[in-house]
């Protein structure tokens, strides 16, 4: 038996900041009015022409994440590559990014597990590891939300939400089981499916054709909606029932976490749920003000940027936890 643990880290995003007063210009909110319900002062838009894609910014993650791993990249056996806005609705990512970078012929999987991808991705990844069939599994979250987004008044109780960006992990094989990924822990409640999603374009909903072919201007079929104040709910719940059954599973209380790294949805959600396991600041990391929330990205560029402050050191106890559209959720024990 084995465990797979985290070797390596990377985040990469895009250079264009919009804050909230840029937003203001473009329909009617404030940065008090985000901030208020959101906790998010900034995010990254790639530019609209000839920048960054999905596929481009988890490239550039990998291989951080590979050079701090102290592998080649001939040395990665598969990736796993979460993302809800892939560069083309078929083929994924995957397979592009094993041909940009240049790795063999291996294996390619893609995700599509929206806010919950990435944990959903190292669950996959941990359990090839951990059945001996692959020695080191490249883990990729990015997305691509402003090209996607209705930036109207219309459309802002989204769109002031979400931003761009890409980060990744290297698993490696552990053979001291002690250490590494502890147990992982998924869930899903489809019945809540069209509280948080985008009906369009697809087979079960309205296709390109149908959308273009309408040219409603009414129509926001292609757009994502969201009942915030249900997901919300939802989700400070689900945060707290998915971070007990981890540690629980490992014989583990609130006490002993050392850092929780929960997905950036909202900073009041994880302000909720870090008050209600009694932890202190500095056993929480969130980044969100800075990128807003960047989805299947958001926990691996805040693990990435926890680590590089010296916020994630050997031996410390560390939970990532995740929550969002499908419902899906899941958690993430891990002993570094």
């Amino acid at each position: 038996m084995y465990n797979s643990k985290i070797t390596g880290l990377g985040h990469y995003v895009p250079e264009k900041v919009v804050t909230n007063d840029d937003l203001s210009k473009l329909m009617d909110t404030s940065d008090e009015w985000i901030q208020e319900r959101t906790g998010i002062q900034e995010r990254r838009h790639v530019e609209k022409e000839g920048g960054d894609t999905t596929t481009s910014m988890g490239v550039e993650a990998a291989k951080i994440a590979i050079e701090r791993a102290g592998i080649d990249k001939d040395d990665i056996d598969f990736i796993v590559f979460a993302t809800l806005s892939p560069d083309y609705y078929f083929p994924g990512p995957g397979v592009l990014v094993q041909r940009d970078l240049g790795i063999k012929t291996v294996g390619a999987l893609d995700v599509r597990n929206q806010c919950s991808g990435f944990v959903y991705a190292l669950s996959v990844a941990d359990q090839y590891i951990k059945s001996g069939m692959y020695k080191n599994v490249l883990v990729i979250g990015s997305e691509v939300h402003s090209k996607g987004l209705d930036m109207t008044t219309r459309g802002r109780g989204v769109s002031v939400i979400f931003g761009d960006g890409a980060g990744a992990a290297i698993l490696s094989r552990e053979e001291d089981t002690t250490k590494g990924i502890l147990s992982t822990h998924l869930h899903s409640e489809g019945q809540h499916a069209e509280e948080l999603a985008l009906l369009a374009p697809g087979m079960g909903g309205r296709w390109v054709n149908d959308i273009v072919s309408d040219n409603d201007p009414d129509d926001t079929s292609y757009m994502p909606v969201m009942n915030g104040q249900f997901v919300f709910k939802n989700a400070v719940v689900r945060f707290s029932e998915v971070i007990l059954e981890g540690l629980g599973t490992n014989d583990l209380q609130a006490s002993d976490i050392d850092l929780l790294v929960p997905h950036q949805a909202n900073l009041r959600i994880s302000q909720f749920v870090q008050k209600k396991f009694g932890l202190s600041n500095d056993q929480v990391y969130n980044n969100i003000m800075r990128y807003g929330n960047t989805t299947a990205a958001s926990i691996p560029i805040a693990l990435t940027e926890a680590w590089e402050e010296g916020k994630v050191n050997k031996g410390d106890l560390v939970v990532l936890a995740a929550f969002g559209s499908g419902f899906t959720w899941g958690s993430v024990i891990i002993r570094w």
